[in-house]
């Protein structure tokens, strides 16, 4: 039976209040690794106008300035005009940053303790992660999505240019792709709001966001004459980033994933070392997804595991292809754990992530990213060939 449908994603800008503040995370979880690999680091920001709250639970043998971070993340985020009440050099930093609990150190920690069943290193805590990929763009993933976040990071680009000197740092994306027969065959409408001067009439900026960003960057082929654009749909968007809006690390979790289209935990990413399977498993949830849809076994591929607090394996796995497999779903979970390994320690070593690469994580997705596969490990395909073998 055909499926016939219309599914939206959204995207967000580097100067959204909440990605400001995952920004800012971010940064201090590289700066902590870059000096000390084996940091523990739960880092979360909030901000709001002139303020910003860096707090979280952090050890480290770095030695950091916390403020200065944070305040070269804003001003390379783009927050340095004169008219800025959000401002790199103004904003007031608050420091509310204390070690890691003891408690949750015994369990993670690689070694025994009383009431801990193994040495091994345990999960930093107790939670679900799903991974996602299907065939639907040549990155494997959803097609509303990518196309999101492709405005949002051409948007970034031209205004970091410096060739439009009215685009300022906020913004937001949203594309709505119609289905027919589970197949994307046209964009149905886009939504893009970008914050601005004060000085640019709306029409400057409806004519060229349509003409420069979105016909520059959608495929031609879903645009037809009964797609809707709205630009700035409420007029004006002048007052933007945390002096228009409160942000806080680890709001934008459907923006960081599958936009919907796959499920979610519930743990957000920005600001976590990998010993979190907030991060580091919902990574290898992609990585494993995107390798079964790689290897041909099926076309869509979602997989959910969960772990126990300072236990080393996962409690359990379950692999969904929705009737898209070209094997069982249960061949495939098998051909999955015989090629895989889910303990914490082994995802770390797997995908090398014990590096400072998070910032390059941050903005647009974790997910999708295939530029730069040295850095973003997850993203590789490596595994299917293996996969294709194991299944037989």
């Amino acid at each position: 039976m055909s499926k016939n449908y219309i599914f939206s994603s959204e995207s967000v800008g580097e100067g959204h209040p909440d990605k400001v503040c995952d920004t800012i995370s971010d940064a201090v979880l590289d700066a902590c690794l870059a000096q000390d690999p084996r940091s523990r680091v739960a880092c979360e920001t909030y901000a709001k106008c002139n303020l910003v709250v860096v707090g979280g639970e952090i050890t480290t043998k770095a030695k950091l300035d916390f403020s200065a971070i944070a305040r070269q993340a804003i001003r390379e985020i783009g927050y340095t005009h004169d008219d800025d009440v959000f401002h790199a050099d103004k904003v007031l930093i608050m420091n509310a940053i204390t070690s890691q609990s003891p408690d949750i150190a015994q369990g993670v920690d690689a070694r025994s303790a009383d009431g801990k069943e193994t040495d091994e290193q345990g999960a930093g805590d107790q939670g679900l992660m799903f991974g996602y990929a299907c065939d639907e763009t040549p990155e494997l993933m959803p097609a509303p999505i990518m196309f999101a976040h492709q405005l949002g990071r051409e948007l970034t680009r031209v205004r970091k240019s410096g060739q439009v000197k009215w685009l300022r740092p906020d913004a937001k994306s949203q594309v709505s792709v119609q289905y027919v027969d589970d197949q994307p065959v046209r964009i149905s409408n886009v939504v893009v709001s970008t914050q601005h001067s004060m000085d640019v009439k709306h029409k400057t900026i409806r004519d060229f966001i349509i003409r420069e960003i979105i016909k520059k960057v959608l495929p031609e082929h879903l645009l037809d004459k009964k797609t809707q654009y709205l630009i700035n749909p409420t007029g004006r968007f002048v007052v933007g980033g945390p002096q228009g809006d409160t942000g806080l690390t680890g709001r934008k979790i459907i923006v960081d994933t599958y936009g919907g289209m796959g499920r979610h935990g519930g743990g957000a990413f920005s600001g976590k070392d990998p010993s979190k399977v907030d991060r580091s498993a919902a990574y290898m949830g992609r990585y494993v997804a995107k390798n079964i849809v790689a290897a041909g076994l099926a076309t869509s591929a979602e997989i959910q595991f969960a772990y126990a607090i300072g236990h080393p394996d996962p409690v359990s796995i379950c692999v969904n292809t929705f009737g898209t497999g070209k094997v069982s779903d249960e061949a495939i979970e098998k051909a999955v754990q015989e090629v895989f390994s889910f303990k914490p320690a082994a995802i770390i070593k797997q995908l090398n992530l014990l590096r400072p690469i998070y910032l390059k994580t941050t903005n647009y997705g974790h997910f999708g990213k295939v530029d730069d596969l040295e850095s973003i490990t997850w993203e590789k395909a490596d595994k299917a060939t293996a996969l294709k073998r194991a299944v037989g």
